[in-house]
């Protein structure tokens, strides 16, 4: 088993379970677009979590760009009244970061949510004592894509050897964000990803549950 002393955590499917105000927010947003989602189920609107908002908009609802932007607003009005906090931790991903800092380990959140809206859900959760770091857009970044934020968390804290470092996320993104910065990754089975996407975005390891990931990273 590799050595790794950075630990990069996406956010949203993979510390918390986002779903709810992620939901809650996209159908107001969408409600005050005109579109009508009665028809669509809440795991439907699922696919809001993971890509950045501004392309959910655009790819699934074939907005302009400019139209986005107004979604996206309406999106941020509603969440930051209150959807934001409407996100339960994992079980047992208060005691993985509790176990990995208490090892020397060294942990950052890697997100495509706005760092600000990231910051206050980790402070609220009270876990940023656990956290290096947390690494996010700025509100006015459209489409970050993973790699550029891995990248920009590497090189803002001064990690000079990629080997040492491991991205832990639920979709994708976070996989092949990894897979394109050169550093290793870890799937998470208990988030809104399948096996079969993570496989296929190429995941150095599966875990299925969050206490799985220290049996992964080892002192």
């Amino acid at each position: 088993m590799k050595k790794y002393d950075y630990i990069f955590f996406d956010l949203d499917g993979t510390i918390t379970q986002s779903e709810f105000g992620i939901i809650r927010s996209a159908r107001y947003a969408l409600s005050k677009m005109d579109i009508d989602t009665s028809n669509e189920s809440d795991s439907q609107l699922q696919k809001f979590i993971g890509p950045p908002l501004h392309n959910s908009f655009t790819d699934y609802y074939g907005m302009s760009d400019e139209e986005a932007d107004e979604a996206e607003r309406l999106y941020r009005e509603f969440y930051e009244r209150g959807g934001i906090f409407d996100a339960p931790l994992f079980e047992g991903i208060k005691e993985v970061a509790q176990s990995l800092s208490s090892q020397g380990k060294k942990l950052f959140v890697v997100t495509s949510k706005p760092q600000v809206s990231a910051q206050r859900i980790i402070e609220y959760f009270e876990l940023n004592q656990y956290y290096t770091d947390i690494i996010g857009p700025d509100k006015s970044e459209k489409s970050p894509k993973k790699k550029q934020l891995i990248e920009r968390a590497i090189s803002k804290n001064g990690i000079n050897d990629k080997a040492l470092v491991i991205m832990i996320g639920d979709r994708k993104y976070d996989i092949e964000g990894a897979d394109e910065a050169g550093v290793d990754s870890i799937g998470v089975l208990y988030g809104y990803g399948s096996l079969d996407e993570l496989k296929e975005a190429g995941a150095t390891y599966i875990a299925e549950h969050p206490l799985d990931i220290l049996s992964i990273i080892k002192e």
